[in-house]
């Protein structure tokens, strides 16, 4: 992942795309980071359809993220793994609940490995794998 893919994944809003029995389900996070790794992680708080689809279908995930003015954009597929426990949740819990000033925080995290990174910016190299 380029440094280009992972400065437009900390400054922009994903939408996360799982499917199970055939049923689509996006929707878009705020409480996420990209690990010095290049580990793309999010914190669970109202996750249930997107973890029930990962169950189903072994974890595989895809993201969206893009810049609304430039049109640059990238689609990351992966495998998610839920966790409860550990620094990253802690850290999301904390994040959370202070924006929601403890009515809300985030009961887990996934933790996504990327396998594969596509050009979604409109022009040449839209479809091209990184």
């Amino acid at each position: 992942m380029n440094e280009s893919v992972k400065k437009l994944l900390k400054e922009s809003m994903w939408d996360l795309a799982t499917c199970a029995n055939g049923e689509p389900n996006v929707v878009p996070v705020a409480f996420k980071d990209v690990t010095p790794d290049g580990k793309l992680v999010v914190g669970d708080v109202f996750l249930d359809t997107t973890l029930k689809n990962l169950t189903a279908n072994g974890g595989k995930i895809a993201i969206s993220v893009y810049d609304a003015k430039t049109l640059e954009g990238y689609q990351i597929k992966g495998v998610a793994e839920y966790v409860t426990e550990g620094e990253v949740v802690k850290t999301f819990k904390a994040m959370v609940e202070q924006m929601f000033n403890g009515g809300a925080t985030a009961k887990g995290a996934l933790i996504i490995t990327p396998e594969k990174v596509i050009v979604t910016t409109p022009g040449a190299d839209n479809k091209k794998e990184l």
